[in-house]
């Protein structure tokens, strides 16, 4: 599943968009001036995705490789192509760290 896949079906499940969630995350705390505040872990905001959204844990790290891109505003207007592909490389990158041990290597 591609990376925008993962984000569309995260809108269509919670009714919500990047720039909703980043609002959000932002009043819960885990963000400040739009950047992840210092000595958030991702676990809390993966936690807080799962427990609050019923988002599965690739859908959360999801938009938690959002908030960790680099510029990333949280405007869909904004979530062009260089900033989807630097999502989607720590998105992947995160992946086969999670799931290297898992993956037949034959």
């Amino acid at each position: 599943m591609s990376f925008q896949a993962y984000i569309d079906n995260i809108k269509t499940k919670t009714g919500k968009t990047p720039e909703d969630f980043k609002k959000l995350a932002e009043k819960k705390g885990l963000l400040q001036k739009g950047e992840i505040k210092p000595g958030v872990k991702a676990g809390e905001i993966v936690a807080w995705l799962k427990e609050d959204f019923d988002l599965g844990h690739g859908h959360a790290m999801a938009i938690y490789d959002l908030f960790k891109s680099p510029g990333f505003s949280g405007s869909e207007k904004n979530l062009n192509r260089n900033k989807l592909q630097n999502a989607t490389y720590h998105f992947n990158h995160t992946w086969f760290i999670n799931h290297r041990h898992s993956v037949n290597c034959y």
